[in-house]
Parts: C-alpha cells; structure tokens; sequence
C-alpha cells in the first residue's frame, strides 16, 4: 500500500483550479459532483485535485451515504496568512510613499519613470 503523499498548503494553491474549489467551498460543503460541474475537466481529475486539498488539511472530507462532500478547513489558511504578513510591510512602505507623494505634489502632475510619461492629477475644478 502506497503512502499518501502530504503537501503543504503553498503546493496546494499553487494551481488556479483547486484555488476555485476552495472558493467553492468557502460557504458551503459540496460532493464531488457539485465541484466538477464547475470545471471543464473530468470528474477524476478533480478527485485528483480534492486529494491535493485533503492532503494539505484544505477541505475535509465526510461520507455521507454513498457520496463524499467536501468542507473548506480555513484554520489551514492560517499558514499563509503568517507568511504574508511579513510581505505587507513592503507593500504598506510603497503605498505610504506613494501617498506622500500624492498629497505633496505642488505641480499637479504625476510622472511614470519608466516611460516618461506623465499624467496630469485631477484638481478640484476638474472633479
């Protein structure tokens, strides 16, 4: 019997597809026939798929009857959400600088370096 192969939650939404069947099952819990309408794949590869998200503690599985329905985990996000966070002080120091530049503009243009181009910023006789 092969072992199941774990995969931590980066390789999981590393494809855009079992991105979307975690939106799916962001607000409710579907069986695989409910998730592989949504998809121009056949119902194995979404399997395929659910087991990825399975075996990244993503969604849970529960047997219900003869079918299996699928449940978001979102405590497994948590992963990412830390790791991005230390990404947000470089995007808040861009666009606090970005707003300093702004608001203290004296000549009412904005200028894009890398094309040379500049646009001019909407006063309020304007708006």
């Amino acid at each position: 019997m092969p072992a199941v192969q774990k995969y931590d939650v980066f390789q999981a939404i590393a494809d855009p597809s079992r991105r979307k069947m975690l939106q799916l099952l962001a607000n409710q819990e579907l069986p695989i026939t409910g998730i592989s309408q949504h998809f121009p794949m056949s119902r194995t590869a979404v399997s395929k798929h659910l087991r990825i998200l399975s075996a990244s503690n993503l969604v849970s599985v529960e047997k219900v009857g003869r079918e299996k329905r699928y449940k978001l985990q979102p405590d497994a996000l948590l992963e990412l959400k830390h790791w991005l966070s230390f990404y947000e002080q470089f995007w808040d120091n861009k666009l606090s600088m970005l707003k300093h530049l702004v608001e203290n503009d004296e000549t009412g243009e904005l200028k894009i370096v890398e094309n040379n181009e500049s646009f001019n910023k909407p006063n309020k006789e304007t708006i």
